[in-house]
């Protein structure tokens, strides 16, 4: 029986090993992660099922009055809930749990797509029910977008946040360039009705995958003695006043609310009118989305692409004025092949400098401010975005030529005026 000592040549390497700190192993990608992948899978196909509601609801209520201003009414009535309630979404995330809000948000959204389209399947569908909807959907996007942007910090470690997002962000956009095309054509072969329950279907894909995902930890309890948080008013105006006291992020933030309202209008109301009269095709409609969202794709593709980005103010405000041309070039050039050019190029410029705008406000704003100057961008994002609706339907009613030719000419005079007029926006680097 033998007591004697490992040997010393052994123990020697195990020390000098323990001396060497080791580098730590580089994080795993999240696709390694059942839960995330599960919701991410789950979410492309809701997501896709998405592009097949948003070409066949327009062409549903044009159908039904064939006109251009109930349709902006109608895409309206989705836009204002989607504004108004966006912060107390937020709250109701952080209360609740952002799991169980969307989980509820979505299949709510199966349940009235899915009676919808069976109003129409049976030739019953009245104007009133489509309106119920639409207002249900913007409800529960004000709730379920906090809540998806709350729930994939929970899914993986903060190293691996980057790739998360931009897993969500690549599959938004893909589904947006894929899903119109299709969706045209199966309205075309078959009607709407079946465009309506793939996308109702759509949904029980994210619904199983939420179903699995375990619910984040509770928030703590307040301290007893603590001092009490900010009211939510307080912190709104903090951001604001965060935005107010940067000329060239105000300045930007213009470009950007201006951008998005003289595009979403004529793209989401007037494009639908203008294929649906003058060209008496949904597929050509899908098929012009589908340009808009490639273009988009290119240019974040290409813009993640630039590690070292100069002048970037300045190219945000070409940008923006490009898109207020392309605008006119569609309303001077009312012709399939001429749009889907013009909706390509613009696309490609939103979606470059949109990469880079968002990074630059990550790394200009402090970080205790950051999310509510987000919120900031978000209103200016979605809030005018009613408005743009409301006013492209009346405009589409009275002229196709006037909506996009006005538009682009209201884009581009804001842009060069604001390349003209603010130094800081134009310095930007």
């Amino acid at each position: 029986m033998s007591t004697a000592p490992a040997p010393a040549p052994e123990t020697t390497v195990k020390t000098a090993s323990a001396a060497v700190p080791s580098a730590p192993p580089a994080p795993r990608h999240p696709l390694t992660l059942p839960h995330f992948r599960n919701l991410w899978v789950g979410s492309t196909i809701s997501l896709l099922g998405d592009q097949f509601f948003l070409v066949a609801l327009p062409w549903l209520v044009l159908q039904l009055t064939g006109s251009s201003l109930v349709l902006g009414t109608m895409m309206m009535a989705a836009a204002i809930p989607r504004t108004v309630l966006m912060l107390v979404g937020g709250a109701v995330t952080d209360r609740v749990s952002p799991r169980r809000v969307l989980m509820t948000t979505a299949a709510t959204r199966a349940v009235l797509v899915g009676i919808v389209a069976a109003l129409v399947w049976f030739k019953v569908v009245e104007l009133w029910h489509i309106f119920v909807l639409t207002l249900a959907f913007g409800i529960a996007d004000a709730f379920g977008i906090p809540a998806g942007a709350a729930l994939i910090p929970t899914l993986v470690a903060p190293q691996q946040l980057r790739p998360a997002n931009a897993l969500f962000q690549s599959s938004t956009v893909l589904t947006q360039m894929a899903g119109p095309a299709p969706a045209g054509l199966i309205i075309k072969r078959w009607g709407i009705a079946p465009a309506l329950l793939f996308d109702a279907l759509s949904f029980l894909a994210v619904i199983g995958a939420l179903f699995r995902v375990p619910n984040p930890p509770s928030p703590p309890a307040p301290v007893a003695g603590a001092a009490p948080r900010p009211s939510m008013v307080h912190s709104i105006a903090e951001g604001l006043r965060a935005v107010r006291n940067d000329p060239a992020l105000l300045s930007l933030m213009v470009v950007f609310a201006s951008i998005n309202v003289c595009v979403a209008g004529p793209v989401g109301v007037g494009l639908a009118a203008m294929t649906k009269f003058q060209f008496q095709s949904a597929a050509a409609f899908g098929t012009l989305l589908s340009c808009f969202s490639g273009g988009t794709l290119a240019g974040i593709l290409l813009g993640g692409m630039v590690k070292h980005p100069r002048r970037r103010g300045l190219q945000f405000i070409v940008a923006s004025s490009l898109a207020g041309f392309e605008l006119i070039g569609i309303g001077l050039f009312p012709k399939l092949a001429v749009i889907g050019t013009m909706l390509a190029l613009m696309g490609f410029g939103i979606g470059f400098v949109n990469v880079q705008f968002s990074a630059w406000i990550q790394m200009r704003v402090e970080r205790a401010l950051l999310g509510r100057v987000a919120s900031v961008l978000m209103v200016c994002a979605v809030g005018l975005v009613p408005v743009s609706y409301a006013v492209s339907g009346a405009l589409a009613q009275w002229s196709f030529k006037g909506l996009f030719i006005g538009a682009g000419t209201l884009l581009a005079t804001i842009s060069i005026a604001m390349a003209l007029s603010s130094r800081a926006a134009r310095e930007i680097d």
